[in-house]
């Protein structure tokens, strides 16, 4: 079994990438550019009514809650 690792970028190394990189990651540039076309279309646009973004607020909150715990669960088994 091989392992792979994803390398970040330094900081301050940002070179163009070359067209082999652009080949080998078509899939990872279509989803950026359907990303950015739907920022695009809902651009100074309230994709939310109030009721619909309160709510979305609370579910995240309480997605986050369950995060924190699960972190914190996780770490004191690892210490």
């Amino acid at each position: 079994m091989t392992e792979s690792h994803a390398v970040a970028p330094q900081h301050g190394s940002r070179s163009a990438p070359t067209g082999r990189e652009r080949r080998r990651h078509h899939h990872l540039r279509d989803l950026i550019d359907e990303m950015l076309a739907s920022l695009r279309a809902a651009a100074n646009r309230d994709l939310f009514s109030a009721e619909e973004r309160a709510d979305a607020e609370r579910q995240l909150a309480a997605i986050m809650t369950r995060v924190q715990a699960e972190a914190v669960k996780v770490g004191g088994e690892r210490g």
